[in-house]
């Protein structure tokens, strides 16, 4: 992307809700127990509700880690909806995913948390193929207003995997090294939508390239 606009105010991390208070209790007991040790019991006593509450905001200990997930998939629809339609379907996804991926330094340590319990403990990267479908689908449902087409379509779809494997590579690169910008490596991922695999080179091949 050649300039990175300004996430809005209310983007970074989301205005604390019920959902996202349970879900910071319970991240803390993964992080301290580890997850396949801590019940949803745990979770309540911690969070000082009643197990019944609990599952009215989350159908399974494993929604957790993602938080209130639906209010987030609004907002990044309303990102979405509320960027210019003479930007480039591009410039505006890039932008889009770069401004809903931004927060406040002070909440890097939680959110770093948060991702490698999703990227690490097998049951929540099983839990996650329905929450990455649901991301793609924003992507999609976008792309397919813009272009007259329909979500299901190929098209959309493709360009849904396409971004979320810019974020996906970037989170998982981010969390290798904390000294690394999450920012940066979404923009550094994302020029790939721009140039494609023309960048890429053949592999040295007993120190010659290939032809």
């Amino acid at each position: 992307m050649r300039t990175r606009r300004n996430p809005s105010s209310r983007i970074g991390r989301r205005p604390t809700t019920t959902r996202d208070r349970i879900a910071a209790v319970g991240i803390d007991l993964f992080a301290a127990r580890g997850f396949e040790e801590t019940s949803v019991d745990d979770i309540a006593e911690a969070a000082g509700i009643a197990r019944r509450t609990f599952f009215r905001y989350f159908p399974s200990k494993n929604a957790v880690p993602w938080g209130d997930f639906d209010a987030h998939m609004s907002e990044m629809r309303t990102l979405l909806a509320e960027m210019p339609e003479d930007v480039s379907i591009l410039d505006t996804l890039v932008s889009a995913v770069m401004a809903f991926n931004t927060f406040p330094p002070e909440v890097a340590e939680g959110h770093r948390r948060r991702m490698e319990l999703i990227f690490v403990v097998p049951a929540l990267q099983a839990y996650s193929v329905v929450m990455y479908d649901g991301w793609r689908k924003v992507i999609a449902e976008y792309v397919a207003r813009r272009l007259g087409l329909e979500p299901t379509d190929q098209l959309p779809r493709t360009v849904g995997y396409m971004m979320l494997g810019v974020a996906l590579g970037a989170y998982e690169t981010w969390l290798t090294d904390d000294s690394l910008d999450l920012i940066d490596l979404l923009a550094k991922g994302s020029r790939m939508l721009y140039t494609g695999l023309s960048e890429l080179h053949e592999p040295l091949l007993n120190g010659t390239r290939s032809p």
